[in-house]
């Protein structure tokens, strides 16, 4: 039965010691205050950039609406541009939303990519991670606790206080989780602004509760994972200098080394197509597909047969309808049909690539902490695949919707006739209100229960990994019992 008193007796004196330590506590001031300052630039940074393209998606859909009285397939190629908007917890991790891009280009026929990513637009640096309240989190809290508490162990074996503990009746399981809690206070200190800015972010801009409470617990968790190991390395290690070394090292492998080269190991094993190797491989699949502009093509003769039989008529100059219409709708779902295929393929490769990134974390918690926060703040590239699909059945909706406007709105003789025909170009172009008709783009983003889906796999790694350092702890505290 542990002692409780002598716990946080011992606790309450490496605090006091901390205090006393101007680097440590000048350190950790440092830290705080960087933690701040991200908070607000982050905040504020996400809040421009969901303003800014909420602005150009407004002036995208006044183009659009605005446009004169054309010809419905002009209209199809003119195309229109949708922009992904922020999710407020992007103020605390803007995940993979700087390497991705944020807008889409809309057209007939083509499926474009997203443009516009911070990285392909700012210096190299960015790559390297934003200063946000996520990064600080992960990356620079670590590296703070280890310089303030890789000694808390090793430094009272290099006095032989110790030793005087174990006189006075305190046990090594007493010495070790009085350090480990002392420690965890500090831990808390750096926590309290991220936990500050979470409050803010649901209190003033509707952050949803259970997502933001799962990422305060993750990364909560992570620096307790932190904090076990450094006090284990540190009751391990004979000398306070090595158990430096050693926590550097680790920190260098599992939150430096390991996060960028488990994503290039798993595209090495998992390859993509480019971009262009896609665009030439798609161009060939249409070639063989079918051509509408070819009378003696097989898909489209078959086609028309089936469309003269439904309309009981025996040419295409009978139907009721524009057959040059219909012909641009069944072209459309063809390629459409074709696009999503291979977008398919692509975002299986991208899963499987991710899945075996996130492998690593089983020997890295920085990673497992990277997957629970990107996927509870809505920004990992799952989130940006549902803006891929919803923007390509977007396209898909409004390109049929302006072709069934030639269906209906325009006669088969005037459509053929409009480019020798003055009078008959004049009345292809219908009337330009058709276009307000046509929807606004609406993202839809994921739900609070697929955020925390996704998020589930990061948190139950980092549970492994506290509970395997707890008896990590417990084996520490044995060797440290029986050496000293």
């Amino acid at each position: 039965r542990y002692c409780m008193s002598s716990i946080r007796l011992i606790a309450s004196d490496e605090w006091r010691l901390l205090r006393r330590n101007r680097v440590a506590m000048l350190g950790l001031v440092i830290l705080i205050a960087l933690s701040l300052i991200a908070a607000l630039t982050s905040i504020a940074q996400r809040d421009a950039s969901d303003s800014i393209r909420a602005r150009f998606q407004q002036q995208a859909d006044a183009a659009f609406d605005g446009a004169p009285a054309r010809h419905p397939h002009r209209m199809v190629h003119y195309g229109h541009f949708v922009f992904r908007p922020l999710p407020v917890l992007a103020a605390f991790d803007p995940g993979v939303d700087a390497f991705t891009g944020n807008t889409i280009y809309l057209e007939g026929h083509r499926q474009n990519s997203a443009n516009f990513g911070d990285v392909r637009q700012s210096s190299l640096l960015v790559r390297f991670g934003q200063l946000t309240p996520a990064f600080v989190l992960q990356a620079l809290a670590p590296l703070m606790l280890i310089f303030i508490g890789f000694g808390a162990v090793a430094r009272e074996r290099e006095r032989g206080t110790v030793r005087q503990l174990f006189a006075h009746g305190v046990s090594a399981r007493s010495v070790i989780l009085g350090k480990a809690l002392g420690l965890g206070r500090i831990a808390a200190l750096m926590l309290a602004p991220v936990a500050l800015a979470l409050g803010w972010l649901m209190a003033t801009e509707g952050a949803p509760l259970a997502p933001s409470l799962f990422i305060l617990f993750g990364y909560a968790l992570y620096l307790a994972i932190w904090v076990l190991l450094i006090i284990i390395v540190s009751a391990l290690s004979g000398h306070a200098r090595g158990a430096l070394m050693t926590l550097i090292g680790l920190w260098a492998l599992a939150v430096i080394l390991l996060p960028r080269l488990a994503p290039d190991l798993a595209v090495a094993a998992n390859p993509a197509l480019t971009r262009l190797e896609t665009d030439i491989a798609v161009q060939k699949d249409l070639r063989n597909m079918g051509d509408s502009h070819d009378p003696d093509d097989p898909h489209f003769n078959a086609f028309k047969a089936r469309t003269l039989k439904q309309y009981g008529v025996e040419k295409v100059e009978d139907l009721p309808v524009n057959y040059r219409g219909l012909l641009a709708m069944e072209g459309e779902k063809l390629t459409s049909k074709l696009f999503d295929d291979y977008a398919k393929r692509q975002f299986a490769v991208h899963r499987t690539q991710s899945l075996q990134s996130d492998i690593v974390g089983l020997i890295s918690p920085a990673i497992a902490l990277r997957r629970l926060s990107m996927s509870a703040s809505g920004t990992d590239l799952e989130g940006h695949r549902r803006f891929l699909s919803q923007a390509e059945a977007y396209r898909f909706a409004i390109v049929q919707k302006l072709n069934a406007l030639q269906v209906k709105s325009i006669t088969y003789e005037d459509d053929s006739n409009r480019n020798k025909d003055p009078e008959a170009a004049r009345r292809v172009r219908i009337d330009p209100k058709n276009w307000q008709e046509v929807p606004d783009f609406s993202y839809r983003a994921a739900s609070t229960s697929e955020k925390l889906r996704a998020a589930l796999p990061g948190l139950l790694i980092l549970l492994g990994w506290f509970a395997a350092l707890l008896l990590g702890l417990r084996f520490a505290a044995r060797r440290l019992g029986g050496t000293a």
